[in-house]
């Protein structure tokens, strides 16, 4: 059996964030977003977890937040991190947020393949986050893994496993797997689930971890 454990990660840095005078378009704003000073204690808190001793190999993407999110872990465990593009947060495809449309975001989870001009759909997001799920796996099998990634690319990534559910009501995106629900929506930064494969990669067991 094959574990992997999948971080959101840690809380970014916004709330005190003033003036941001520099000409550079959304995406690398995104990218460039460190965790905030509470994230920072949450995350190494995080890495302290029974679940996240003894990992065999750990992968992040390459936004600051996630890279800063797993260096923990990597401390902790005497490892290197991996950072991998594909498990990158979704693009928006806008040299502001404040162009995104009112509705984007239920939009974008009520059809897969809506996006903006320069933008990811929610299936292009899925596409590259399982591609490199599968390389992972097939690199450990039998092995501990952590990966780091971003809520919406991860709500991406379990689709192929579980239904992905937009609460009408909550506006949130639920998981359910086997029709149990998993996942209720509510983000943490971090936020982290295990997902435990056989050694076919056939998802057998997903659950949100937190205590």
């Amino acid at each position: 059996m094959t574990t992997i454990y999948l971080l959101r990660h840690s809380q970014p840095f916004r709330k005190l964030l003033g003036e941001y005078n520099v000409n550079e378009v959304e995406q690398l704003r995104n990218e460039k977003n460190p965790l905030s000073v509470d994230g920072e204690k949450l995350a190494c808190e995080m890495s302290e977890k029974d679940e996240l001793q003894n990992i065999d190999a750990i992968y992040s993407s390459h936004y600051v937040r996630t890279m800063c999110t797993a260096k923990y872990i990597a401390e902790n465990n005497n490892i290197k991190l991996n950072v991998d593009e594909r498990l990158g947060e979704r693009k928006f495809g806008v040299n502001n947020m404040s162009e995104l449309p009112s509705t984007f975001f239920e939009d974008q989870f009520r059809d897969w393949d809506y996006k903006l001009e320069n933008g990811e759909s929610a299936n292009e997001v899925s596409k590259r986050m399982n591609e490199a799920l599968f390389d992972i796996l097939n690199k450990n099998i039998g092995k501990n893994i952590a990966v780091v990634s971003h809520g919406t690319a991860i709500s991406t990534m379990v689709k192929t496993w579980c239904d992905v559910l937009l609460n009408e009501e909550t506006k949130l995106i639920e998981f359910y797997f086997n029709d149990k629900l998993v996942f209720d929506g509510n983000w943490n930064c971090p936020e982290l689930f295990k997902l435990e494969f056989d050694n076919n990669n056939n998802l057998i067991n997903i659950e949100n971890i937190r205590r």
